[in-house]
């Protein structure tokens, strides 16, 4: 019997699951239907079954939908259990509840080496409306190839052909897919999970001699760029009061960006800031997992929330009562809702330090703005702290989930380590 084709040229994967805005509640329908997305795979080789593909696309659904409490982490699920059916329905041609431990290692093959029409060179919509309907969007693709921050601003643009599946992107791969099968379990629909049976996952993976490195931006490279903000809100209050007290907040309490917009999780806001019956200030913040957690707010912190709430003819400190938001909207009302907006507004920040840098020739010293993004600043000021702080006062306060994390911000900073060693000798040696 010949073997059954591994790899479609043809078939065009379709987006499956649409966005949280526009997906029905799956836990109240009553039917469901994977024909439009099985139909073309089904041919008479095929092992497929489509009564058994209704009942995955039924539980994948519910899967995923029971991570809507934050868009970012129901993004991440949706990605890899959409991919694993269209691969497993469409190129595989077999049903999900039929795979086995090989048949995983086959698919994580296939998502480090996708065929060209599964991979696309921007992020589009998965669907689109179009006369009141969701339709898929064709210009959508499961894969997105992309080019380095610096490349882009050279105007290089990204190519299918370089697309290459990051170690992070692998583990997420595992980790979904784990949670997936083990749900499945639940539902009895299989008994085991197959990337449980994988025993050497770091097969799949880049290894490296040592872990990546903590990426940050020196204190040269700070100082100008709170200096260059400075400078800005001086000339343009209105707009860049905000973008300084926004920098502020994310070195000073090493916050994530996520943890300064508005979502399905939290609606940061000044209240947020609540002082302990010793008459210290404290940040509460709903992190990443939907942990809370408080953070220490420093006195440098203090000055620069009431230099921001006296722009905006706030009393100093604010009450446990205070709904202004924490970041609010330039126009319009309410809160910042779109990290994309932070992430331009930073960005600028950094455009202008850098050029100002350039301009006082300290070109060498600026060029890691030309990389640099928002999370360097939550990386920079861990790093600064743990040289001073007890490790475990910054692990709370960074919200890591181990000591482990944290450690990493402790070894030396790599100038420093070529500094003592640049006058190793190796004759006349004490």
């Amino acid at each position: 019997m010949a073997a059954k084709p591994t790899l479609s040229a043809k078939i065009k994967p379709l987006p499956v699951f649409d966005n949280l805005t526009y997906l029905d509640n799956p836990f109240q329908l009553k039917s469901f239907n994977a024909g439009p997305f099985i139909n073309s795979a089904l041919s008479p080789d095929s092992e497929l079954d489509p009564e058994l593909a209704n009942g995955e696309y039924e539980y994948a659904w519910k899967f995923i939908y029971s991570y809507n409490g934050s868009s970012a982490t129901f993004n991440v699920y949706r990605r890899e259990t959409e991919r694993l059916l269209q691969w497993s329905w469409l190129v595989h041609r077999k049903n999900v509840q039929a795979l086995k431990r090989e048949d995983i290692e086959s698919y994580i093959h296939f998502c480090q080496a996708p065929p060209k029409h599964w991979i696309g060179t921007k992020n589009v919509g998965r669907f689109k409306s179009k006369n009141g309907l969701r339709i898929p969007n064709p210009d959508w693709r499961p894969f997105v190839a992309s080019v380095s921050k610096l490349d882009n601003k050279k105007g290089l643009s990204p190519d299918i052909r370089d697309f290459e599946l990051s170690k992070a992107s692998v583990q997420s791969i595992f980790a979904v897919l784990s949670s997936f099968f083990n749900f499945l379990i639940q539902e009895q629909l299989i008994e085991a999970n197959p990337v449980l049976l994988i025993r050497q996952k770091s097969k799949f993976m880049l290894k490296s001699q040592q872990s990546a490195p903590v990426r940050r931006i020196s204190n040269l490279q700070w100082d100008y760029i709170i200096e260059t903000v400075e400078f800005m809100a001086a000339e343009d209050p209105e707009v860049h009061e905000r973008s300084l007290f926004i920098l502020n907040c994310l070195l000073g309490m090493y916050l994530r960006i996520s943890e300064l917009v508005a979502d399905e999780r939290s609606s940061p806001s000044m209240g947020d800031f609540q002082r302990d019956s010793d008459g210290n200030w404290w940040l509460h913040v709903i992190g990443k997992g939907n942990k809370s957690r408080k953070i220490t707010v420093s006195d440098e912190m203090i000055a620069a929330l009431k230099r921001y709430r006296s722009f905006l003819n706030l009393p100093a400190m604010p009450t446990l009562g205070d709904h202004t938001p924490l970041i609010a909207k330039q126009k319009g009302k309410g809160p910042v809702t779109s990290t994309r907006q932070i992430r331009s507004i930073v960005q600028l920040c950094f455009d202008n330090s850098y050029q100002r840098m350039k301009n006082d020739g300290l070109a060498e010293d600026a060029e890691d703005l030309k990389l640099a993004t928002v999370h360097w600043l939550r990386h920079t000021g861990i790093s600064e702290d743990v040289k001073t702080r007890p490790r475990e006062h910054v692990r709370d306060d960074a919200g890591h989930s181990s000591m482990q994390t944290t450690d990493r911000y402790i070894e030396s900073d790599s100038r420093e380590r070529h500094l003592s060693g640049r006058k190793k000798k190796l004759k006349e040696l004490d």
